[in-house]
């Protein structure tokens, strides 16, 4: 591997309006860039540039190389840690995760550049609204958090660094497939009359064999600012609507670095692949019940990308705690951190409590 070069100064692009000379925003579901003051709108070209699935191996040993990384500057929020790219000219802004302060530091990092992305889709005033109707409908939340639906709570539209993953796996296993099968036991009754029964057994049968699968575009969060529990629910993402990577679908927004690099993102995939292949084995053993002993798997031709997913986020702090919010930037679905109000749920237990109560004693008063 070629050794890293000295940080270079970040080099990142900047639109400009025609009309006016203010910076272009990405409008969300237009495939367009807008002004936000004269409202002009510039049509961002379409790329003839294709989508490619990059080799694993080969990107490992050369990720010093020019024609794999980028150059970006990173600031790192001391409040949770999480790492956002800065637009140019940007010297303090607002954490995206947490709302703590962050102030650009440092030279830029390297990185592997994102190759694609889904641009945004949901619109800010959209995603507000799925934003308040979420909060609304939660039971046994703080009075306080449902008046902050009916708040404009600030939200951003954030770019989520992904892996994706494709590999052909070849797994050998060891195991024992059981088979049930029933006998017929005597056994003496408590009368001490003798009678009989049918009794389920199983026959026990060692197996090794082969199963084979080819795994396409298993998703990887390289993001540890949020909780992999949420972003998990915010799927499916429509992956089948990449578009190659420009900067015009950033203008605007902001775009979190990766903390999971190439490497462990694929200890996190093969996690995920070896519960499918789990499943193929069980089944190729086949019986009643399965036991696997041991499986080994070979793992070729595995590609990867390294894609950009919308998601807008909103993080506001409630007694001293930050709950974070996010939307899905393509569908509009919601998931999130949530306080609970202990004392409804108090009142709640105790209004059971009372019913129990009054049930026994209507049925104990009849009787």
């Amino acid at each position: 591997m070629e050794p890293e070069e000295p940080p270079r100064p970040a080099e990142t692009k900047s639109f400009l309006c025609p009309k006016c000379g203010a910076r272009l925003q990405y409008d969300a579901g237009a495939l367009g860039q807008k002004c936000p003051y004269c409202g002009h709108e510039v049509e961002i070209p379409q790329s003839e540039e294709d989508i490619e699935e990059l080799d694993f191996d080969a990107t490992l040993e050369r990720l010093a190389g020019e024609a794999d990384v980028q150059e970006r500057t990173v600031v790192k929020c001391k409040g949770c840690g999480a790492e956002t790219t800065f637009d140019p000219n940007v010297t303090a802004d607002r954490c995206a995760f947490c709302a703590g302060p962050l102030v650009r530091e440092g030279a830029s990092s390297r990185l592997i550049r994102p190759r694609s992305l889904l641009p945004f889709k949901v619109t800010r005033e959209a995603a507000h609204k799925s934003f308040r109707d979420w909060l609304g409908s939660l039971w046994f939340a703080p009075n306080s958090l449902r008046d902050c639906a009916r708040r404009d709570q600030p939200i951003d539209g954030i770019y989520l660094p992904y892996w994706t993953y494709d590999a052909e796996t070849t797994s050998f296993y060891r195991g024992e497939r059981g088979d049930d099968y029933w006998v017929t036991e005597t056994y003496r009754k408590s009368d001490g009359s003798m009678g009989t029964r049918s009794v389920k057994k199983t026959r026990w049968t060692s197996v090794s064999g082969t199963v084979w699968h080819n795994f396409d575009d298993i998703l990887v969060l390289a993001s540890r600012s949020v909780p992999v529990s949420y972003t998990e629910r915010l799927e499916p993402w429509d992956l089948e609507s990449l578009e190659p990577y420009r900067d015009e679908f950033l203008s605007g927004f902001r775009a979190e670095s990766y903390q999971l690099d190439l490497a462990g993102g694929f200890e996190k995939a093969r996690g995920i692949m070896a519960a499918a292949i789990e499943g193929d084995v069980r089944r190729d053993i086949g019986g009643d019940h399965q036991r696997i002993h041991s499986v080994h798997t070979q793992y070729d031709n595995v590609t990867f990308k390294h894609v950009l997913l919308p998601v807008w986020l909103s993080a506001y702090r409630y007694r001293e705690r930050v709950y974070r919010f996010l939307v899905n930037g393509r569908t509009g679905e919601v998931q999130g951190e949530r306080p609970w109000s202990w004392a409804k749920i108090a009142l709640l237990v105790v209004g059971i409590a009372m019913i129990i109560a009054l049930i026994i004693w209507f049925w104990e008063s009849r009787g």
